[in-house]
C-alpha cells in the first residue's frame, strides 16, 4: 500500500533528526531478507541502543541533501537499511559487519562518520574497531596493571616469609 505524503513526510523527518543526533550511520541492503531475518537485526539493534531504519532512496537522498552531505545514493542498490548509532561510533557498523557475514543478501553501501560519507571498505575497517566499552575496559586494565603488581609484590614477600617460618618450624620439630 503506497504511503501518503504525510507519512512520507514524518518518516523524512525522523531520518533527518536521527542522521542529525547520530555519531554515526551506516547504509546497507537489506531486500531480500526473510522478516524472521530482519526481525533478528532488529533486536540486535535495539539490543545496543541503535536506531534501524528502513528507507526509500528518495527519500533518504532527500534527507542527506536537507542535512548538506554529499552522498551518491546511486551506488545503493534495492532497499537501503540506515542504522544510527547514538551512542558508540563503531557499533553500527560492527552489526551490520557481523550480520552481513551471516546473511549473503546485506550488502554495505558505506555511512556517515563525523559528517562525512566513508565508503563500504571503511565501514568494514571500523567494524574491526573494538567497541567503546571494550576500550574502556582495556584503559582500566592498564590503570590497574600497576597496582595488581604491586600487591603481587608484596604478596610474594609475605609468601616467602611464610615459607622461611615453615622450614624453621618443621627444622626444629
Amino acid at each position: 500500500m503506497a504511503k501518503s505524503k504525510q507519512s512520507k513526510e514524518a518518516s523524512m523527518q525522523s531520518l533527518i533528526q536521527g542522521l542529525k543526533t547520530a555519531k554515526s550511520a551506516v547504509f546497507a541492503n537489506f531486500q531480500g531478507l526473510k522478516v524472521s531475518e530482519s526481525e533478528e537485526l532488529r533486536a540486535k539493534c535495539i539490543a545496543q541502543n541503535i536506531t534501524y531504519f528502513a528507507s526509500k532512496k528518495t527519500l533518504l537522498k532527500r534527507a542527506l541533501k536537507d542535512l548538506e552531505l554529499d552522498v551518491d545514493t546511486k551506488v545503493f542498490e534495492g532497499g537501503v537499511a540506515v542504522v544510527l548509532g547514538n551512542e558508540d561510533e563503531v557499533a553500527p557498523a560492527q552489526i551490520i559487519a557481523n550480520f552481513a557475514k551471516d546473511h549473503e543478501l546485506v550488502k554495505l553501501f558505506g555511512g556517515v562518520l563525523e559528517g562525512k560519507f566513508i565508503d563500504s571498505a571503511k565501514v568494514v575497517e571500523l567494524s574491526k574497531l573494538p567497541s567503546k566499552q571494550e576500550l574502556y575496559a582495556k584503559l582500566v586494565g592498564t590503570m590497574n596493571a600497576p597496582v595488581s603488581g604491586f600487591v603481587n609484590v608484596l604478596a610474594g614477600n609475605l609468601r616467602g616469609l611464610v615459607r622461611v617460618l615453615s622450614a624453621i618450624q618443621e627444622t626444629k620439630a
